[in-house]
């Protein structure tokens, strides 16, 4: 990523600008372990520069492959360079529509003639073992239902009213949304791609123009490891889903906010022991909150947050907190039930 740096520190807006799609389309290689090759960074650099379109760029890089003897198919670096180029492109267009039809249209585009099956969804039931989960897989949708699954993630993405919410509260919203998108995994391969790039353009239609992509081209692979521990439980183990990892990424980009984002510590056996002083703050508002829904099964997050003299959103993430740990359920509506505690 230090190869355009120098554009970004020189601070003429168009090389800027350009540099940081490139970047992003680069880094988002990162979530199939895969490298461009020093070829497409110098291609790149010639597109910033103004010297060539990115169509250009495209020809090139399609030329450069033609005329090798011998493709290194092990390391996949001409999918790398391809995708990466045809991530700049789209980044680039100031288009966009929320359907499923456009979901399906952005990975035809990122993989035609890479893939056989690209802008088609999967018609066989697929798992892969992750390193975060030990060598365990996510349970994906059913190849039988995933047409339907799709459609229905977007209505109900559509119905949504965004109006009224906290930063925090959109953000976590959205880590909803897009952890389910994922999970589909409409796809035989190329899914996480698909899914940020769909993400990205979807977050400026929503007005967040300003969204710091380097969080992508930084820390892209910490992005799918976060997906796949917001779908991942086994509670024979006293595993959880979980989406703060998600939040804490989303928060960085779109809020500006600084959390550090360590592979490491979404791993399912991870044990922390640098941050203990947080984590047990955190631990004793939970305890705490606990404590009194023990006490008042019938309590509100609203009456939490006014006892314990701390936000109402802070409130929803500690009961949130304890559901993910199988501590409390939720038995009834929200207006009407009261809370189950698990000892």
């Amino acid at each position: 990523m230090e190869n355009f740096e120098e554009y970004l520190r020189q601070g003429e807006p168009n090389k800027a600008e350009k540099a940081k799609v490139w970047k992003t389309a680069i880094g988002l290689q990162q979530v199939d372990g895969l490298k461009p090759s020093e070829y497409l960074i110098d291609t790149a650099k010639q597109n910033i520069e103004g010297y060539i379109t990115i169509d250009e760029v495209k020809l090139r890089i399609d030329s450069y492959y033609e005329q090798q003897a011998v493709i290194n198919n092990e390391n996949r670096t001409e999918e790398a360079d391809k995708v990466s180029a045809r991530i700049a492109e789209i980044l680039s267009e100031n288009t966009f529509a929320f359907s499923p039809a456009e979901y399906i249209s952005i990975h035809r585009r990122l993989f035609q003639g890479i893939y056989s099956h690209a802008g088609k969804i999967r018609d066989y039931n697929i798992t892969k073992k992750e390193w975060v989960l030990n060598g365990e897989t996510v349970i994906y949708a059913s190849a039988a239902s995933l047409k339907a699954t799709l459609e229905y993630d977007f209505e109900q993405e559509k119905k949504f009213k965004y109006k009224g919410l906290s930063q925090q509260e959109i953000v976590e919203h959205i880590a909803h949304f897009v952890s389910y998108l994922w999970q589909i995994h409409v796809f035989g391969e190329g899914n996480t791609r698909t899914t940020a790039l769909f993400l990205i353009k979807y977050l400026r239609k929503l007005g967040f123009n300003e969204v710091n992509n380097n969080i992508f081209a930084e820390h892209s692979r910490y992005f799918r490891n976060a997906l796949v521990r917001a779908n991942y439980e086994d509670l024979s183990k006293g595993i959880y889903k979980t989406e703060k990892y998600l939040i804490r990424f989303l928060s960085n980009l779109l809020l500006k906010e600084n959390h550090t984002l360590n592979n490491r510590e979404q791993h399912i056996h991870y044990i922390d022991t640098i941050n203990d002083t947080v984590k047990s703050k955190i631990d004793t508002v939970n305890d705490t909150v606990f404590n009194l829904i023990k006490q008042n099964n019938r309590i509100t997050a609203t009456e939490i947050s006014d006892t314990l003299k701390i936000s109402l959103s802070t409130s929803k993430r500690r009961i949130k907190a304890l559901k993910e740990q199988g501590k409390i359920e939720r038995v009834g509506s929200d207006k009407k039930g009261y809370w189950r505690v698990i000892e």
